[in-house]
């Protein structure tokens, strides 16, 4: 109820480009009723427009195709009526881009996804863990997110008190991507809000009426490394596994905790 209360109070003079992945297609349409009041929106209905597409797939018909109406319907679309002018309206058809895949993340809608939403999504992508991903990606993920790996031997990753453990009591939610005889451990937290960096989206050089790409269905092969996705035993040993957080010193008889590998 909060969520659906926040969403009626931002207007479409108030839309951007970040504040619009937290509407859903009803909002949308609430909000393009304002254009059949208000003549100063129409004359920007553009801009408006193509702002919503940063975050729907925007579809126009003629009102009187109702085969058309009937079509985009079938494909999970919501449909309406907006005012594009004074004299004309135009059917159209919305539906929320699916963030399904890594190369789907922005700066933007990242910060309107799950820690369990956006584990699904490295899921679904990873080969050879969090390294496989491009920098930029991981730039988008961490501005979020806070991030930690490890990689140790499957039979070690769950020791009683080690790492994995404390981890999880402090709330990180974990994937585990498997490598052979080993496991890559990613730890993933929400960040606390002060911690979150407040980033600039746009220059003032931006042209905001540019449509932004639809890339849903293209592979961008930058975003995965040349490796092969099967890590063999031999591939990684006791001499170069390695954690991206520190581990402390803390047992009772001053040996490590865990994430050292005995022969």
């Amino acid at each position: 109820m909060k969520q659906k209360q926040a969403n009626e109070t931002i207007q479409l003079k108030a839309l951007t480009k970040g504040n619009v992945w937290k509407l859903q297609e009803n909002d949308i349409f609430r909000m393009l009723e304002s254009l059949d009041k208000d003549v100063e929106l129409r004359v920007n209905v553009e801009h408006y427009m193509n702002i919503i597409r940063v975050a729907f797939q925007v579809e126009e018909f003629p009102i009187e195709l109702e085969a058309a109406k009937a079509k985009y319907e079938r494909l999970e679309y919501k449909t309406g009526v907006i005012r594009i002018d004074d004299l004309k309206k135009q059917g159209i058809a919305i539906k929320k881009r699916p963030i399904k895949r890594v190369t789907d993340l922005t700066y933007e809608n990242v910060h309107h996804i799950s820690v369990t939403k956006l584990i699904e999504i490295l899921e679904s992508n990873f080969g050879g863990g969090w390294d496989s991903l491009s920098q930029s990606v991981q730039d988008i993920v961490e501005s979020h997110f806070d991030i930690s790996t490890t990689t140790l031997p499957k039979d070690r990753l769950h020791k009683p008190g080690g790492m994995y453990e404390k981890k999880v009591n402090d709330g990180y939610e974990v994937l585990e991507v498997a490598k052979g005889g080993w496991v890559e451990a990613i730890f993933v937290k929400e960040k606390p809000e002060a911690e979150k960096p407040r980033l600039q989206f746009q220059t003032d050089n931006e042209d905001e009426d540019e449509l932004p790409k639809d890339t849903y269905n293209k592979i961008d092969e930058d975003d995965f490394d040349s490796e092969p996705d099967d890590i063999s035993d031999d591939d990684i040993n006791e001499e170069n596994y390695r954690t991206t957080f520190a581990i402390e010193n803390d047992d009772e008889n001053g040996e490590d905790v865990i994430d050292e590998y005995d022969e």
